[in-house]
This record gives C-alpha cells, sequence and structure tokens, in this order.
C-alpha cells in the first residue's frame, strides 16, 4: 500500500511510522508513507496556505488551491500508473470511521489523507475527495492525530504487519465477532485482590470457552454498545 499524507507538520509523523507495528509495516516494505508538505504550497513571502473567511468570523481558514495543489502533488508522488489515489479529507463533519471502514480502505492500493488546521477547509476542497472521515463527536486542533488513528486501524489490517494473523480476526468490530464487542481477556495470576480466572477459561473444554466468550460479548456489547446488536442483527439478516 502507498499512502500520502498532506499536512503542514510531517515531523508529527515521522517517530509514529518508525515504532512498533507501525515501523515493521514501513520496513519490511508492506507500506510506503509519502509526506507533501502544505507549506511549499503556500503563497507569497510567508508561503501562506489560509486566509480570512468571507462572510466574516473568527479564525482562518484554508485555501482550496494551495490544499488542491498539495493533495495533487501526492497523488502524483503515489506514481502514475493509472491507478488513481483514494482522497480522504479528515475533519470533524465526516461520517464517522469505522472498523468496515478499515477493512474497506485495507483493499485501497494507494490513499492520500488531507490534514486539516485552523477553521478548517474552504468548503470547494470537498469537491476534491472522495470522501470525508471523522474519528467521532469531538474536535482537536489538527487532522495530525485522527489521521494516525485512521492509518494504524488500516495499516494492521495489512497482510504481513500483525505477527499472528488471527489477532484481527477474533476482536472487537471484526468480522468473526459479529461486528460486537469482543470478549474478556485473562492471564497468570489466576487470583488477583480477590478476583479470580473464570473457571470455565482454565478447564480446556474448548466448546466451552467458545460459548463462554460468545456469551461474553454479546453480554458486554448489550451493556456498552447496545446499537452494535443491532447493526449485527441487520447484517445477519441482510445475509440471510
Amino acid at each position: 500500500m502507498q499512502v500520502g499524507i498532506v499536512t503542514l507538520f510531517p515531523e508529527l509523523f515521522t517517530q509514529f511510522f518508525k515504532t512498533s507495528l507501525m515501523g515493521r509495516a514501513t520496513e519490511s516494505g508492506v507500506v510506503h508513507i509519502h509526506y507533501e508538505d502544505l507549506r511549499p504550497h503556500g503563497l507569497g513571502k510567508h508561503r501562506s496556505v489560509d486566509d480570512t473567511p468571507y462572510g466574516g468570523g473568527s479564525g482562518m481558514v484554508m485555501r482550496a488551491d494551495c490544499v488542491v495543489a498539495a493533495m495533487d502533488a501526492a497523488a502524483t508522488a503515489l506514481g502514475e500508473d493509472g491507478v488513481p489515489a483514494h482522497r480522504i479529507l479528515l475533519t470533524p463533519q465526516g461520517r464517522r470511521f469505522t472498523q468496515v471502514d478499515a477493512r474497506r480502505l485495507a483493499e485501497k492500493p494507494k490513499l492520500v489523507l488531507t490534514c486539516g488546521r485552523y477553521e478548517g477547509f474552504d468548503e470547494r476542497v470537498r469537491s476534491f475527495v472522495d470522501e470525508e472521515l471523522s474519528l467521532g463527536d469531538f474536535v482537536v486542533t489538527g487532522g495530525e492525530v485522527p489521521a494516525m488513528c485512521l492509518l494504524e486501524a488500516v495499516i494492521r489490517l495489512l497482510p504481513g504487519v500483525l505477527g499472528n494473523g488471527d489477532s484481527a480476526r477474533e476482536e472487537s468490530f471484526s468480522e468473526e465477532c459479529g461486528g460486537l464487542l469482543e470478549y474478556p481477556h485473562y492471564t497468570r495470576p489466576v487470583s488477583f485482590r480477590g478476583m479470580d480466572v473464570p473457571e470455565v477459561l482454565r478447564n480446556g473444554d474448548h466448546a466451552k470457552i467458545k460459548r463462554w466468550r460468545e456469551e461474553q460479548a454479546h453480554a458486554r456489547s448489550a451493556a456498552r454498545r447496545p446499537e452494535l446488536l443491532v447493526e449485527s442483527r441487520g447484517r445477519t439478516k441482510d445475509q440471510s
């Protein structure tokens, strides 16, 4: 996979892509990262990429000409082989990113993520992307941290990134778990401050363990994320 990141702060990503699974993915060549610094695409002596909003209001707005030029440059840097890059804008107004999106995007050979700052993007930028995504109903200073979260969710699903391929198949929101939250995990010691590992996990009966885990995943989802049960039933109905 090839990834282009359009940002005013490329240095925020460098350590992230040297560490843990992301470091392994880049070092092994599973993913190639290209940083497209927005500043060289800016205008004037100070290479400004923002300007005051028409109609008044607080803050500054990122200029469409500067941002789109950077997105185009990032897409070109990923190779002109006839395969278009899938362009993503990270904003609080985007559709909420989910594990389903992570699996979908993991199938894309090229991604270009554009990270906003200030009061956001000139509305016309939206005409040059394939989709807008958000991590949730909250606002952060810029799109860099959301971009890291999104990319980690996607890249860890690529073949060869996780040491154990079953890890991604048996976790919260996975298809194997029916889109529900994952079951509880335990390890040594057996007893800790009056709390014991459930006996069913220690008796070696794999059928009972599987049933217990399914029951726990269902109960935990019902208690913490009841909407997941509705979505899971909807997917089951669609598949029948």
